[in-house]
């Protein structure tokens, strides 16, 4: 297990008003699974993956992530725990604009302080795992949108993470894209790696060992897969 809620909530104040946008959950995120959670836009399964990927802290309820609990963490130990812990992958790839493909993969190293032959093996690493080292010298803008996403998802690689969070990750991609990156996401999984993906995308159901459905704050396991 890297992660678990126990009777999590998150509220939100607006005025004198509260948005309640996860209700009590309680949820386990297993090493060696891809854990698929599906709902309508609005749902609060992004609120889950937020809680999941230690950027909001909860309202109600005790959350660990790699045996930490993090309603008692400062700010500063969460960003180092995202660092050092969490892969993130997003809808819009989240590239910057004037670095080649290998040096948004070297990034988060640059931010560990990892630098020279090490930081150039693991990047190294990285885009031979998602097929790309053709395109290591290649802009954001050169790319297509599935090859993006491929940059994207070395770059989460790049720090060895032991869990990789996945917001909507092939909303911008074609079939033939969509099939690649959930591929790997799953040998990912299947390799060891703690993997979660939101979406409303039934076609990715496929690819997961596991399914929750976020629907009005609540969250319901809908299936354990075998496969």
């Amino acid at each position: 297990m890297i992660a678990r809620l126990e009777g999590v909530s998150k509220v939100y104040r607006v005025g004198d008003q509260e948005i309640v946008a996860l209700q009590p959950t309680t949820l386990d995120l297993q090493t060696g699974e891809l854990l698929l959670i599906n709902g309508p836009s609005g749902s609060g399964k992004t609120t889950l993956l937020s809680l999941l990927g230690c950027v909001i802290y909860p309202t109600t309820g005790r959350l660990w992530v790699d045996g930490q609990e993090i309603n008692h963490l400062g700010q500063k130990a969460l960003a180092g725990l995202r660092l050092q812990t969490i892969g993130f992958v997003f809808q819009n790839f989240n590239l910057l604009a004037p670095l080649t493909a290998e040096e948004n993969v070297m990034m988060p190293l640059k931010l560990q302080g990892i630098t020279g032959r090490q930081a150039r093996q693991r990047v190294d690493e990285a885009l031979e795992l998602v097929g790309m080292v053709d395109r290591r010298k290649n802009l954001p803008k050169q790319l297509s949108g599935g090859q993006q996403q491929r940059i994207a998802v070395a770059r989460a690689l790049v720090t060895e993470p032991k869990m990789i969070l996945c917001d909507e990750p092939t909303a911008s991609l074609d079939k033939g894209s969509l099939e690649v990156v959930m591929e790997e996401l799953r040998s990912l999984a299947d390799a060891g790696k703690a993997v979660a993906v939101v979406t409303h995308d039934p076609r990715l159901q496929k690819y997961a060992h596991r399914i929750v459905e976020v629907r009005n704050g609540f969250v319901h396991e809908v299936k354990n897969i075998e496969n």
